[in-house]
C-alpha cells in the first residue's frame, strides 16, 4: 500500500476507535437517564423501553447532535440533552416502524423487535411513552429556557406530521400506490432526513452557535441525510441480514419506493457519494472542529450495515 493509503487506513481506524468510545460513554450516560425517567414506570414497559433503547447501536443521531455542538466548540456534555433526546424519538420511531400495521419487521439491531419480544400492545406503549420522555430531556435538562424552547420546537417540528410522521406515512402510501422521482425524494427527507437534520442541528444549538452556523449544520444533515438513506437503500439490495441486523432485501418484497428501484444500483451509488462531497465541504468549513463530522461522512458512504 502507499503511505497516503495506509495514512486514510489509520485516520479511519482512529475515527472509528473514537466514535466506539463516545458511544460507550454516551450509552452510560443515556441509562443514567432512562432510570431516572422510568423511575415510577410499570416494569413491563420500562423493560421494554430499556430493550429497545439500550440496544447495541451506531446511535448516529447522537453521535451527531454531539459533534454538531463540537464543531462551534460545545463540549460532549454540553449538547448532550439533544443527543439523549433525538435517541429517544428515533428508537420511539423504529418500535412503531417495526409494527405490523407499518414495515412489519422481526429484527431491529440483530434482536428480535420490540412487540415479537414483548407484545403489540407493550410495543406501542413504548413508543408513546418515548415521544414525551424525549421532550422531558430537553425542557428539564438545557439551563436556558429560550434555548430549551427553540430546541423542543425544532425537534417537535422534525418529528411531526410534516416530517417524520408524514414521511412514513407516504411510505405506506407509496407501498399500496406507487410513486415517482419527486415522491421519494420527499420521503427520504422526511422519513430519514428530518431527524438526521435536527440532530446535528440542535448539537449546534445548544452550543450557542450563530445562524450563519446553524445553517451550514442543517445544510450538512440535510446532505448526510440524503447519502446516508440512499446508502441503506443500497444495502438493503445487495447487503446480508447477519450484518445488517435487520432482513435485508424486506424493501423490495414489500414494493417500497428506494432509490435504487427508481435510479438503479449505479446511479444510486453516485448519488450518495454526490451528497457526501457536499456534506464534507460543510464540515471542512467549521476547519478542526468540523474534523469528526467530516470522518463520519465519509464513514458513512462506506458503511456496510
Amino acid at each position: 500500500m502507499t503511505e497516503s493509503v495506509v495514512n486514510n487506513h489509520d485516520r479511519a481506524s482512529t475515527f472509528e476507535l473514537s466514535w466506539r468510545e463516545s458511544i460507550k460513554k454516551f450509552d452510560d450516560l443515556l441509562a443514567m437517564e432512562l432510570n431516572f425517567l422510568l423511575e415510577k414506570a410499570p416494569s413491563r414497559i420500562a423493560e421494554a423501553i430499556r430493550y429497545s433503547v439500550l440496544a447495541p447501536g451506531k446511535r448516529l443521531r447522537p453521535m451527531l447532535a454531539i459533534w454538531g455542538g463540537e464543531a462551534v466548540a460545545g463540549a460532549f456534555e454540553t449538547s448532550l440533552p439533544a443527543a439523549i433526546a433525538v435517541e429517544l424519538i428515533h428508537c420511539y420511531s423504529l418500535i412503531h416502524d417495526d409494527l405490523p400495521a407499518m414495515d412489519d419487521d422481526d429484527l431491529r439491531r440483530g434482536l428480535p423487535t420490540c412487540h415479537v419480544k414483548f407484545d403489540e400492545a407493550t410495543a406501542i406503549l413504548a413508543g408513546d411513552a418515548l415521544q414525551p420522555m424525549a421532550f422531558e430531556v430537553l425542557a428539564s435538562r438545557i439551563p436556558d429556557p429560550s434555548v430549551a424552547q427553540k430546541a423542543i420546537c425544532r425537534l417537535a417540528q422534525a418529528a411531526g406530521p410534516n416530517a417524520l410522521v408524514g414521511g412514513q406515512a407516504d411510505d405506506l402510501r407509496a407501498e399500496r400506490e406507487g410513486g415517482n422521482e419527486e415522491l421519494l425524494q420527499a420521503i427520504h427527507a422526511r422519513k430519514t432526513g428530518a431527524m438526521i437534520e435536527v440532530s446535528v442541528a440542535l448539537g449546534g444549538v445548544l452550543a450557542g452557535c450563530s445562524k450563519e452556523q446553524l445553517v451550514r449544520l442543517s445544510e450538512y444533515g440535510i446532505a448526510i441525510g440524503q447519502a446516508f438513506q440512499i446508502v441503506d437503500d443500497l444495502l438493503d439490495v445487495v447487503g446480508n441480514t447477519e450484518e445488517l441486523g435487520k432482513r435485508a432485501g424486506k424493501d423490495c418484497q414489500r414494493g417500497k419506493l428506494t432509490y435504487p428501484g427508481i435510479y438503479g444500483v449505479e446511479a444510486s451509488r453516485k448519488a450518495a457519494s454526490d451528497y457526501t462531497v457536499r456534506a464534507v465541504q460543510i464540515a471542512e468549513s467549521f476547519s478542526s472542529q468540523g474534523e469528526n463530522l467530516m470522518r463520519l461522512a465519509k464513514h458513512l458512504l462506506e458503511r456496510t450495515h
